[in-house]
Order: structure tokens, then C-alpha cells, then sequence
């Protein structure tokens, strides 16, 4: 598994955890919003096709 998945998850997790557990302050959320960016970019990027080789010229 991509390790910028498994941090997405993670921070998303964290947030969570912190949210619904303690009285979080502003920048918790943010955990948030970064967590759900590395999400959506990781998955993005993965679907992509890796760069072709070409072959070298003679």
C-alpha cells in the first residue's frame, strides 16, 4: 500500500480521535483538510499511467 495513504488515514484518524475526544482547537482541523487532500491526491495518482520509455535512438 502507498505510504501517503496509509498517512492520509492516519491523520484522518487523528482527527477523529482528537475531535470527538477533547475540546480541539482550530489547527486539529486541519489534520482534517490535509488528511482528505493526501487522500484524493494519492488515489488520483495512482490511476495515472507511468511515463512511457522510449527507446534510445541509433
Amino acid at each position: 500500500m502507498d505510504p501517503g495513504i496509509i498517512a492520509a488515514v492516519g491523520m484522518l484518524i487523528a482527527w477523529a480521535v482528537l475531535t470527538f475526544t477533547t475540546d480541539a482547537p482550530g489547527y486539529v482541523h486541519l489534520l482534517l483538510t490535509i488528511g482528505f487532500f493526501l487522500l484524493i491526491w494519492r488515489i488520483a495518482s495512482r490511476g495515472s499511467n507511468p511515463p512511457r520509455k522510449t527507446p534510445p535512438k541509433q
